[in-house]
């Protein structure tokens, strides 16, 4: 059994979600060959140098599902990812690059987060260019830390408000985009997270059917994929 989630947004103001998420990890996790969490892991990151003992319990907490056996692949989101290697190194998980083939089931699957494939939004796309630019990494990662404090709360801010007054597709993939991405890789099934609508959408792309399942945020109530011998069916359950 496989398990993919995404949009958890974990913070100290939603103690529902974390500990939803603790015993995710204690039950259902614990018989799962491997878990991916496909970016947003926390609402914000601001440096693995500034984890907080909040983030470090949540670490804690994934290290004992990977000491049982159970591997952990995580992916950067639009919100944590200034996520590094030492927050993995302690987590016990493996960082994964964005997009990312991976074999499920028998079958090439794609792996994303999903926010680069909202590309009618071009004035989030110029900003996730900059941000995600290797010399803006530096630089963000070598800031004081209470200026990456008062960055993460503007940039959270800013994002809130610009989403609310764009329209839904703007802020949904865009089609082509998919399709595109799709046809470069050579899958027949891409999963991601980002938009927090959970569904599967069947396709056509050159002729053949397709499917992109997108990963449910975890708020009024969680979600998961499971990838079994029964195929691949995602669920929501209660929080509490």
């Amino acid at each position: 059994m496989i398990l993919l989630i995404s949009d958890l947004h974990l913070e100290e103001e939603r103690p529902d979600i974390s500990r939803a998420f603790l015993h995710f990890l204690d039950t259902r996790a614990r018989q799962a060959e491997a878990l991916y969490i496909l970016g947003d892991f926390f609402e914000v990151w601001i440096g693995d140098d500034a984890m907080s003992p909040f983030q470090h319990g949540i670490a804690a907490a994934l290290r004992r599902l990977s000491d049982v056996g159970t591997r952990i692949y995580l992916m950067h989101g639009n919100r944590d990812f200034l996520l590094g290697k030492a927050f993995c190194r302690e987590a016990g998980c493996t960082l994964l690059s964005d997009p990312h083939e991976v074999q499920l089931a028998g079958e090439k699957v794609l792996l994303m987060h999903g926010d680069s494939l909202c590309t009618l939004d071009v004035g989030y796309q110029k900003m996730r260019r900059l941000l995600r630019n290797p010399l803006s990494l530096f630089i963000l990662r070598n800031l004081p830390l209470g200026t990456r404090h008062k960055l993460a709360r503007k940039l959270r801010s800013e994002s809130r408000s610009q989403t609310r007054m764009k329209a839904s597709d703007i802020v949904d993939v865009t089609p082509g985009e998919v399709q595109r991405v799709m046809t470069q890789h050579g899958v027949k099934t891409l999963i991601h997270g980002h938009t927090h609508r959970p569904a599967t959408h069947d396709m056509q792309i050159d002729g053949q059917p397709t499917r992109r399942i997108v990963l449910g945020d975890w708020d009024k109530q969680g979600w998961a994929l499971q990838i079994d011998e029964n195929g691949f069916n995602q669920s929501a359950f209660a929080l509490d």
